[in-house]
This record gives structure tokens, C-alpha cells and sequence, in this order.
């Protein structure tokens, strides 16, 4: 009975909302749009895949997540933060033939979605999760925002001033901001920064004007699928993409469970429940092996739409959907995607600075709120251990562990040593205590965005 499924949390549920207009349907969807856009557009920027094909897939990935979720779930997918660590790893100077590479690692870690869900679904999520509990992936988190901090130093070099203006911009939206101020920091520091730098005559705007107006959102050279019909696909590059990145995904499945949680509490009912985070799951694992092997980042769900779903109080999946619409309408704008990509080095680190630095606030905060207990000797070997060896390795002289397996060489990244290790140490030594929750969804998980949107109190 879907009344005994509800799980009421102070929140009138959507089913209880009166039927809204088309024009505030359609302002609702710009805004659901506003609150993604200066977080997925990141991404891209970052790691050097396209703009255009980013908002393509953010658009589609959400799409295809609603149907998966039987149109029950409010929730936006949008680029991850997480897998950025990957991408620099494969790709560290984001060379394109070697972001294809990235974006196979990437897609594979998609289909470990499908096998938690399908563990989730055969054997319930309280027994899984014990296996991937707070002391596991919040030294992973870490290790993931400080493995990239050198790249968000470089890039603030190359223009001091202008990353200053992005920072405090970021850091004052995020302390003293209301309502949407507090959900979209990101973009707002962008905006700031990318103005300085235009005022200042810091950015070439020739590509905007060469620019067209409409086109497609992605070239097939740039997908995975050309790896293998060029003739050169490189087996060991391919082996060290999946070793490398698959690991980031445990991450990423407790980010996941994270915010359907928060969405959970925001909305007043138990999402994890029905439709069931098998299938949620499953919609956010197959958006992200989608849009990797067409060239674009992982999707993610995002907290700060759910942040503007605690300002509106409307929680109707199609004002999503109608976002979702509307950033694929976007992509098929070149001139709008070039406008982006313009953006100076220096804006970027000025973002990412502050980004990075709060991934790895994020693993802190989970490792807190959790409460797990370092006067047991397990948690901290576990803890020890993923640090040095997901950081040692990465700043190592050859910046991986190297195996020679029959006449390949495949490379271990730190943080697919440190993840491996911690797993299967907290797998083997005595002492598991986590206990997931299934059935009172609660705002303490792990969630890999600069919002604020889940805290907000109205």
C-alpha cells in the first residue's frame, strides 16, 4: 500500500501538493537548471571534456534515472566531482586521446552501480553496507580532494587575483548567503571572477565569435566507442583506466545513498524504500556508464537541487524533468558552450581550490557525524592505511604501483590501492559495527558538492 510506504518527516509529501500552472512550472525548471549549471559545467573545464556534451548527458542521465526510478524520485543528475581524481590520473594534461581512455574507466565504474543494486536488492542494504561503512569511504573521500589539490595551486598561478575574487565570492555565498545565494556558490563565484577577468582584458573572446550558434553537443572522435574502431586501442591503458578509477566508485554509490537520504527527509518519504535504492541505484550507474562512452563526465545526483526542492516546498519530479529538458536544449548551442570554455585558468582554480579542499572536509564530516570509534585499533589501521597509500602513491616518483601481468603493464593509482586495501581489511578484521538505516533516512552521508542546499533550514 503506497500510504504505509510513506515515511513522514515533517514535510508534506508531493502527493499532497495542489497541481501547479505552466508558467510556474516552467520558472521552477530554470531554477532547478540555475542550481546544477556552475557545478556540471565544472567539471568539463577541469578535465577537458566538452561543455556542450556535458549538459547533453546531464540532461539525458536525469531523464533516464526518472524512468528507472518509476518517476517517483525528484532528483537531478549532474556532473560528479568525485571521478575528477581519474580523469587527472589517465589524462593528467587533458589530452584527448587519453581522456577517451579515462572515460572507459569511468563507464565501468557505472556498472558497479548494478552489482550494488543488485546486492542491494537480493540481500538488503543494511547487510551490504556493512562492507563499505564511514571508516572505508571517508579516508577515501580525503584522499580523493587532497590527491587533487596541486592542479587547483597550478591553475590559481597563472592569475592571483582573479582566483582571489572566485574564492571570497564562494566562501562568503556559503557563510553568509540565503536562500539561493547559499544553493549555487559555484556559479556565482564563476560569474564574479569570469567578469574581473573580462573587465580586465584577461580573456580572448575570438572562439566565442567563431562560434556557431547550433550544432551537436559531441564528436564521435571523442568517444569511447572510437578506441576500438581506430585500430590502436592501447590493452594496458584500458586494464590501468578501470583499476584506476573503479575503486572511486564506492565513493560514489555512499554519495548516492547520501543524498537520496537527504532527499528522502526533504520530500517526507522513504525513497530508499520505494522505489528502492536498487533502483535508484541502477538509473544513476547506467546515466554514468551512458554519458562516459559518449565522451562526457559521470553523473551524479545533486544536492543543490535538492536544496531549491527545500525553498520551493514543490516537489514534483516533472519540474526536474523540465530542467533536465532544458539543459539538453543548452547543449545544442555551441556559441553558449564557448562562452564556458573561455573561462581563464585562474577562475577555475580559484573554484577548485575551494572544491577540493571541501571534498576532503566532506570525508571528515561523514568520519564525525557517524561517530566512529579510532579508540579501536581496526578503524585506525584502516584509516592509516588508505591515507598513506592513496596519497604516498599518487606523489610517489612513478606516480603508481606497476605490475608486469603477462607482458602488460598495469598500473595501481594510490587511490585504487588504499580503496582495495581498506575494503578488504575492513572485510577481514573483527569489529564491524555499522548499522545502515533503512527505514529513517537522516542527512548524515557523504556529499561531494560545495552546497549547502541539504543544511538549509526554512
Amino acid at each position: 500500500m503506497a500510504e504505509e510506504k510513506k515515511l513522514r518527516m515533517g514535510v508534506d509529501p508531493i502527493y499532497d501538493a495542489r497541481p501547479l500552472g505552466k508558467g510556474k512550472i516552467l520558472v521552477l525548471g530554470f531554477q532547478h537548471m540555475f542550481a546544477m549549471f556552475g557545478a556540471t559545467v565544472l567539471v568539463p573545464l577541469l578535465t577537458g571534456l566538452s561543455v556542450s556534451d556535458t549538459l547533453l548527458f546531464a540532461g539525458l542521465g536525469t531523464l533516464l534515472f526518472h524512468v528507472i526510478s518509476k518517476f517517483k524520485v525528484p532528483a537531478f543528475l549532474g556532473s560528479s566531482f568525485a571521478f575528477l581524481a581519474g580523469y587527472m590520473a589517465i589524462a593528467p594534461n587533458q589530452e584527448p586521446e587519453l581522456l577517451r581512455y579515462a572515460c572507459f574507466g569511468v563507464a565501468c565504474a557505472g556498472l558497479v552501480y548494478l552489482v550494488l543494486a543488485a546486492l542491494f536488492k537480493s540481500f538488503g542494504a543494511a547487510r551490504v553496507m556493512k562492507f563499505f561503512p564511514p571508516i572505508v569511504t571517508g579516508p577515501i573521500i580525503i584522499c580523493i580532494g587532497l590527491n587533487l589539490s596541486k592542479s587547483a595551486i597550478e591553475n590559481c598561478e597563472t592569475n592571483w587575483p582573479i582566483a582571489l575574487v572566485a574564492i571570497f565570492v564562494v566562501v562568503i555565498c556559503n557563510v553568509w548567503g540565503k536562500g539561493m545565494v547559499k544553493i549555487i556558490p559555484i556559479l556565482l563565484g564563476v560569474i564574479a571572477s569570469y567578469l574581473c577577468a573580462a573587465a580586465s582584458g584577461v580573456i580572448d573572446f575570438t572562439p566565442v565569435k567563431e562560434a556557431a550558434w547550433i550544432g551537436l553537443p559531441f564528436h564521435y572522435e571523442n568517444t569511447v566507442f572510437s578506441i576500438f574502431t581506430d585500430g590502436n586501442a592501447d590493452t594496458e591503458l584500458l586494464i590501468s583506466s578501470v583499476i584506476t578509477i573503479l575503486p572511486i566508485s564506492f565513493a560514489t554509490m555512499m554519495e548516492h545513498i547520501g543524498d537520496i537520504s537527504a532527499i528522502s527527509s526533504t520530500v517526507g518519504i522513504n525513497y530508499i524504500k520505494d522505489p528502492g535504492l536498487h533502483r535508484t541505484l541502477t538509473g544513476d550507474g547506467l546515466a554514468t556508464t551512458v554519458a562516459s562512452l559518449f565522451g562526457a563526465p559521470a553523473n551524479t545526483t545533486y544536492g543543490e537541487n535538492t536544496g531549491v526542492l527545500t525553498l520551493t516546498k514543490v516537489y514534483d519530479p516533472m519540474v526536474i524533468r523540465l530542467a533536465a529538458c532544458l539543459a539538453i536544449l543548452f547543449s545544442f548551442c555551441p556559441k553558449f558552450a564557448s562562452v564556458i570554455e573561455v573561462m581563464p585558468s585562474a577562475t577555475i582554480g580559484g573554484i577548485s581550490m575551494v572544491l577540493y579542499g571541501m571534498i576532503s572536509a566532506v570525508g571528515v564530516r561523514n568520519i564525525v557525524e557517524t561517530k566512529v570509534d579510532f579508540s579501536k585499533s581496526r578503524n585506525v589501521i584502516i584509516a592509516a592505511l588508505i591515507m598513506v597509500l592513496s596519497i604516498g602513491i599518487n606523489y610517489s616518483t612513478a606516480g603508481a604501483l606497476n605490475f608486469h601481468i603477462g607482458g602488460l603493464n598495469i598500473a595501481f593509482s594510490g587511490l585504487a590501492t588504499g580503496s582495495l586495501v581498506g575494503i578488504l581489511l575492513n572485510a577481514i578484521l573483527p569489529g564491524k559495527d555499522y548499522h545502515f538505516d533503512e527505514e529513517g533516512p537522516n542527512h548524515t552521508g557523504v556529499d561531494l558538492e560545495i552546497s549547502q542546499g541539504k543544511s538549509l533550514e526554512m
